[in-house]
């Protein structure tokens, strides 16, 4: 009986986090269109910040409760779902055409930070300087991105604005939407948090495991709707642009944030896995999590520079590294 109602809390949380994130990015997005910002930086700054409040808040909740573990996990099992599943769906659904300029200068820029992010993990920890350095980073993307949108000239012929109505009455529904989503997104990372370290310890497995999957599938669930929802509209800038900003924001906003909150940095625990016959002891995010998802980014930004798009061929390779890693996953810890 205590696991199903532990379960029920963890699904309800999940519903709750969807739906506030929702409300959220479609407030934020409204917010920017009526300014008239172009697809790709909406995608790229508005939309990734609030498609990433989940990560930030689900990260901050298990780093104040030293579930060090579930934040890291749920950081990197993210960006390994938001390329390998969410952009792979995407493109086997309908192949992306880039702006190569643009796409190269965030693409580069993310896998820069995903190196940046396993050097610092080579020492088991990220430590608070190593977090102010990454807080610092994500200050320099803001301002690569303000600086695109000055160069851009903000013109209209390139953004996404007509057809986005104002009012009063518009204003104060998004508003609402806005606030809603964040009060949404703040309870249901707790209930997620709270009942996911519950659910492992009940079916006695890593909660890292949990994280990696079950909880990092329910906070990137904003960003799989952003890009469906993109490719409906035909809006393919928002959905690369997106899930590139997400990554980049889960890797310094949300684990430099989260270094700050925890007494002595982030600690990257070893876990037992089954190789062979053999118990092994080993930190799995530097030996296996890192390494995906950096080899997904690798993926991502050869494909997209050298073609100018993301091809269905692609799409289909990124899809078929996330269901290895999740068998992966599953062969060594169950």
């Amino acid at each position: 009986m205590a696991i199903f109602i532990t379960l029920l809390l963890f699904v309800v949380g999940l519903l709750v986090i969807i739906k506030g994130g929702d409300w959220f990015v479609e407030a934020a997005v409204w917010m920017a269109k009526i300014t008239g910002i172009p697809s790709i930086l909406i995608g790229a700054t508005i939309v990734s910040v609030a498609t990433t409040l989940p990560e930030l808040l689900v990260s901050s909740i298990a780093t104040y409760q030293q579930y060090y573990d579930v934040a890291i996990g749920n950081v990197v099992g993210s960006m390994v779902c938001n390329i390998g599943l969410i952009l792979g769906l995407t493109a086997v659904l309908s192949p992306i055409k880039l702006n190569r300029k643009s796409f190269l200068l965030k693409s580069v820029f993310m896998l820069i930070c995903g190196l940046g992010l396993f050097f610092f993990a080579t020492d088991k920890l990220i430590s608070l300087f190593e977090g102010t350095i990454l807080l610092g980073l994500f200050v320099v993307y803001i301002i690569l991105n303000i600086m695109e949108l000055k160069l851009s000239g903000n013109n209209k012929e390139h953004s996404d604005a007509d057809g986005v109505k104002y009012s009063k009455r518009y204003a104060s529904r998004y508003i609402l939407k806005f606030v809603g989503g964040t009060a949404f997104i703040i309870i249901g990372a707790r209930l997620l948090v709270d009942n996911g370290v519950a659910l492992a310890n009940h079916i006695g497995i890593p909660e890292q495991i949990v994280s990696l999957t079950l909880i990092a599938l329910g906070t990137s669930l904003p960003e799989l709707i952003t890009a469906i929802s993109s490719i409906v509209k035909g809006h393919h800038g928002i959905s690369v642009g997106n899930i590139i900003g997400a990554n980049v924001l889960n890797m310094l906003m949300v684990l430099g944030v989260s270094s700050k909150i925890s007494s002595g940095g982030l600690v990257i625990s070893y876990q037992n896995v089954m190789l062979g016959a053999t118990i092994h002891n080993v930190p799995q995010t530097l030996y296996l999590d890192l390494p995906v998802s950096l080899l997904l980014m690798l993926i991502l930004v050869i494909a997209g520079g050298l073609t100018g798009k993301i091809s269905r061929v692609v799409g289909f390779a990124m899809l078929a590294i996330y269901g290895i890693y999740l068998f992966t996953l599953v062969k060594l810890f169950l």
